[in-house]
């Protein structure tokens, strides 16, 4: 009787303190709230650092570093975005003095209307506020015991650099993806099934489809499983093109030690899929690939996700939340985004507007690394805000208004693979946008929009054009 007695009185003990401590937390300012989040986000990235370093192959512990980054990326976010406005200028409008397109334009940062202000401090702010430092600190209870099993897996060979450092040097998130691909590639198909096993990848364009089935075959479990890697090089399949199938194939990779066993395809198409095509080079396929062989297709077209024999792979734009981290990192790097709320508070409005595009993040971000003006970082703004309203930006046209210098239109983008790059465009779009280059051509020319650092190693290039033009917008400080 003493023992139950004893354990009622405990429960009610424990439950008052947690309603005493559940009651403190509600009392807190937001400006306290805000040191604590930033404390938990500085423990917890640091464990993210050491699991990006660290070749991990459960798809458990990858499903949960996956969930710990989407945490960590809506707190950055949320971070930033309650300090650009408690730190907002007592002036929200910055002059853009003596400009020559307009002398009186007046350009108004983080206002009440503006995209940050009404989607992310909202009237529920300070709530959501609380709920993520609650799964935060959830989070950083249990990870002793994650530190633990993450010590288990080899770490990954990389010079020590901080995390700034290597970002433009390799693939942002996918990681869950990645050890789905590895998982379905590295499955052995059952005894008597001679059918291949196709794993599709579909998503939009410029969403990283390629840097992906690249890292996957780059894997080394991948290479030791299959004796070689082919890639089709066409970006269609047609019916006529089966018959020439073997001849448009590169070798991506052979293993001498595994030769003449089963085999991966990979093929990257740009267009909808023939499927009558697609039916005749899978019954060829069949015929001429070794039992355990295996085809990846990847399209923008949702028609392909039928041709696979197993769950496909959907690729999407990032959440705003891990762009906005993948942003930050590559326009601030090491350098803490408090220390410039002015600059932070335009950055993150740029990154709204960039609508997730990978490509436009590094050139962007080139861009604003070179001029850390509060006022040319928000002619950049005005300049990507007033494209994407006229619905250009990333849809195939996009102009380049510069005073005392031609307009020039830059229409499409083109992707190149490494071996097909021939002459890379000197003339680059940071160039076109700054207005750097000494003399810029009349008339039509190719300008380098993008040139990957990681694999495939793509170059993204497009066409310019000298258009006349009274007045325009200048990126020059």
């Amino acid at each position: 009787m003493e023992a139950l007695i004893s354990a009622v009185v405990s429960d009610i003990v424990s439950r008052a303190i947690s309603i005493m401590f559940g009651k403190c937390r509600e009392q807190t300012t937001t400006e306290e709230d805000l040191q604590r989040l930033h404390q938990l986000l500085m423990r917890i990235s640091a464990v993210v650092e050491e699991a990006d370093g660290r070749c991990v192959t459960n798809r458990g512990m990858v499903r949960h570093i996956s969930t710990v980054k989407e945490h960590m990326f809506r707190g950055y976010f949320l971070l930033d975005a309650f300090r650009c406005r408690e730190n907002k200028m007592e002036d929200k409008e910055v002059s853009f003095a003596k400009s020559k397109f307009n002398p009186a334009k007046r350009f108004r940062l983080l206002s009440s209307n503006s995209q940050i202000e009404s989607t992310i401090i909202g009237r529920d702010s300070r709530k959501e506020l609380k709920q993520v430092i609650l799964v935060l600190e959830n989070m950083v209870v249990d990870m002793k015991e994650f530190a633990i099993f993450l010590m288990s897996y080899p770490r990954i060979y990389r010079q020590h650099y901080g995390a700034y450092l290597f970002l433009d040097k390799c693939m942002f998130g996918r990681q869950m993806e990645r050890e789905q691909a590895i998982s379905f590639l590295l499955h052995a198909e059952p005894l008597g099934n001679e059918k291949i096993g196709v794993l599709a990848i579909v998503g939009p364009p410029l969403v990283g489809k390629s840097t992906l089935v690249e890292h996957v075959c780059y894997d080394d479990r991948v290479r030791d499983h299959f004796s070689s890697i082919l890639l089709y090089m066409e970006n269609d399949l047609k019916d006529d093109a089966v018959t020439t199938f073997r001849d448009n194939c590169v070798i991506k990779h052979q293993n001498e030690a595994l030769d003449g066993e089963r085999s991966l395809l990979v093929i990257e198409l740009l267009g909808d899929v023939d499927r009558v095509a697609w039916k005749r080079l899978l019954q060829s396929a069949e015929r001429c690939m070794i039992h355990g062989s295996k085809i990846i297709i990847t399209s923008r077209s949702e028609k392909t996700i039928s041709f696979g024999t197993t769950k496909a792979l959907r690729l999407n734009y990032l959440s705003k939340e891990a762009y906005w981290y993948f942003f930050r990192m590559l326009v601030f790097g090491s350098t803490d985004p408090e220390e410039h709320p002015k600059l932070t508070s335009i950055a993150m409005e740029i990154a709204c507007e960039m609508c997730g595009s990978f490509m436009f993040a590094y050139i962007v971000a080139t861009l604003l690394k070179a001029n850390l003006s509060a006022r040319f970082w928000c002619r950049v703004l005005r300049h990507l805000t007033e494209h994407r309203r006229k619905n250009r930006f990333l849809l195939g046209e996009y102009e380049y208004p510069l005073v005392d210098r031609p307009r020039y239109v830059w229409s499409g983008v083109y992707q190149k693979r490494p071996a097909s790059h021939g002459e890379v465009p000197k003339i680059t779009a940071v160039d076109l946008l700054s207005g750097t280059w000494s003399a810029m051509p009349q008339g039509k020319f190719e300008i380098l929009s993008w040139k990957s650092r990681i694999p495939p190693y793509y170059i993204y290039t497009a066409n310019c054009q000298f258009v006349r033009h009274e007045s325009g917008l200048t990126l020059t400080a």
